[in-house]
């Protein structure tokens, strides 16, 4: 495993982090049982990874409990969140703490190393910020976690306007972005800014099913060409990124996706999330890999890098045709 600095932070963590959400949920969504994610757990920490991704809104909060129990807590990263607003409206900051109180008691935690503010949409941004964050901080003085952070929600803000506001602020000491082979806006936008501010930055949407769902990319690619984004010439191939797949590149387009995002100038941990043990190794390897050829890097940002919000979808969402 190879370990970074998240930011200011200080944490030491690998640069291949296990996310427990998405559409595997630790495989829980996929019909794995709660032993078999715990296991799987176990099995990413025996590999070297020490940064673990959760949240209230996962409910795999247990698994990832149970998964570190035994485990020297110096030897592993906790990240979990919670939302500020449901189909309700805004939480109060004191709903916000039961929550979090709720998170360390659910993984059996007495602290957790980052908390962040869960998916903040534009709207609720200002509330976040001048209600919810004050209040918070004062609960990170009494031990219950180390760094805040504030994760974007990317079907419902693509073009990165919550993060834009929080990396102009100093009270986040990290963010989770949306950034990959074809949605590289992150990269003017966000990743200037924590780099020159050592803002923590964790990359998510890496893979998700743009690069993984069977045809999925194709159809993408075709809508648009469509709509005039992408040239036409990339319709007549079989797998329209397959010049990234060939010797001396990558091996497979989820290798090329994950090696992309993970050298990327700005990206400390490359999130993942998977229920399968072959796809855990692999993942692995893949972000363990050097960077691409910079010829491809090259075609990649020629090609893709005016696109925005492409391969956003939420769990269960399909884009429209």
């Amino acid at each position: 495993m190879q370990y970074t600095t998240l930011g200011k932070t200080g944490l030491q963590v690998s640069v291949a982090g296990l996310g427990c959400g998405g559409y595997s949920r630790l495989g829980l969504s996929t019909g794995k049982s709660k032993a078999q994610s715990i296991a799987l757990v176990q099995q990413a920490i025996d590999y070297g990874i020490n940064f673990i991704d959760t949240a209230r809104a996962y409910r795999t909060e247990g698994i990832v409990g149970q998964g570190l129990k035994g485990r020297n807590r110096d030897e592993f990263v906790v990240s979990t969140k919670t939302t500020i607003a449901d189909d309700t409206g805004q939480k109060c900051p004191a709903q916000v703490i039961q929550e979090l109180e709720a998170s360390l008691r659910t993984m059996d935690l007495t602290f957790v190393d980052v908390f962040h503010l869960h998916g903040v949409q534009p709207s609720v941004y200002a509330h976040a910020v001048q209600n919810v964050v004050p209040v918070l901080l004062r609960e990170r003085e009494k031990g219950k976690f180390r760094f805040l952070g504030i994760t974007e929600v990317p079907p419902k803000d693509p073009y990165h306007q919550t993060l834009e506001q929080a990396v102009q602020q100093d009270c986040f000491d990290v963010v989770m972005v949306a950034f990959h082979l074809m949605h590289q806006s992150a990269r003017e936008k966000i990743f200037k800014h924590t780099l020159a501010k050592g803002i923590g930055v964790l990359n998510m949407f890496a893979v998700r099913l743009l690069f993984s769902a069977p045809g999925r990319l194709n159809h993408v690619v075709t809508q648009l060409i469509n709509e005039g984004k992408l040239p036409a010439w990339l319709a007549e191939k079989e797998h329209p990124l397959g010049f990234l797949v060939r010797s001396g590149g990558a091996c497979t387009i989820i290798d090329a996706a994950y090696r992309y995002c993970r050298h990327e100038p700005g990206t400390d941990v490359v999130l993942f999330g998977t229920g399968n043990p072959t796809h855990l190794h692999s993942n692995i390897d893949s972000i363990l890999s050097p960077p691409l050829p910079a010829a491809d890097l090259q075609r990649v940002r020629e090609l893709f890098g005016a696109l925005e919000d492409v391969g956003l979808d939420a769990p269960g969402q399909q884009r429209p045709a």
